[in-house]
């Protein structure tokens, strides 16, 4: 809601300062005080009602094969997840939606540079053919090459551990990078993406009767929402398309 207030065109002014009954002008308020405003009215945010939580989905099935380097890491042990420009280092994972009768799995890829979703596709089976569809778009999209490849992290799920996968990354100048074992936190960027998503779009939702299709139109609604809506405190209460044009990138 603080980001909302924010929208709009114009230069944004204090909530102080702001003409009652004026609707259109953008707004400055903190946090503290849209969170205080809420409890005078009795709203909460829908993200913060009690979720019933499943167990987090795990596709790791043992060290099936070595692992690739961790690139990410400074030598503090903390993640350097950003980057100069867009399409250097990216990050991807698969994510699970337990809908009504049925599962759905996401495998996305996001961009360092800005949290941009390059590129995303789901199924109702976490198997390699849905992470080679989604790294066969992000060559697409990217096209790396040997003299600029893409740096692509996971975690150390089944799926990253095969030889098709390694084989797909090697074809398109994808350099594998891969989290250590059991430090979840070496993918806290991808983990990021999908609890914000999950926060505005899935969780206190009444998914009944949803089907795969209808779902699958809702996530792509969302993403492209992601991209070209959502104000982003960290790019200057910005979208990430806009911030995009701005510095002269395609968008």
């Amino acid at each position: 809601m603080t980001a909302d207030l924010r929208g709009g065109e114009g230069e944004p002014v204090s909530w102080r300062d702001l003409e009652e009954g004026d609707m259109e002008t953008p707004v400055i308020a903190s946090e503290k005080v849209v969170r205080a405003i809420m409890a005078e009215e009795g709203l909460v945010a829908r993200k913060t009602l009690e979720v019933r939580r499943k167990a987090r989905y795990s596709s790791y099935r043992g060290e099936l094969a070595e692992r690739p380097a961790n690139l990410p890491p400074r030598e503090d042990g903390t993640h350097e997840f950003t980057a100069p420009e867009p399409g250097l280092l990216a990050v991807t994972d698969v994510s699970e939606f337990a809908l009504d009768g049925f599962k759905a799995y996401l495998s996305p890829a996001i961009d360092c540079f800005d949290g941009w979703p390059v590129c995303w596709r789901l199924s109702l089976h976490p198997d390699k053919g849905l992470v080679a569809g989604m790294l066969g778009d992000l060559v697409d999209a990217v096209a790396p090459t040997a003299e600029r490849p893409l740096v692509l992290h996971s975690d150390g799920g089944a799926v990253y551990m095969t030889g098709d996968w390694r084989e797909a990354c090697e074809a398109g100048h994808v350099a594998r990078s891969m989290s250590r074992k059991a430090r979840s936190p070496d993918n806290a960027r991808c983990e990021g993406f999908f609890g914000t998503l999950k926060s505005d779009l899935f969780d206190g939702r009444d998914w009944s009767g949803v089907t795969f299709g209808e779902f699958s139109e809702r996530l792509h609604d969302y993403i492209e929402w992601y991209r070209s809506k959502k104000l982003k405190k960290s790019l200057g209460w910005k979208t990430i398309r806009q911030r995009r044009v701005e510095l002269g990138y395609a968008a």
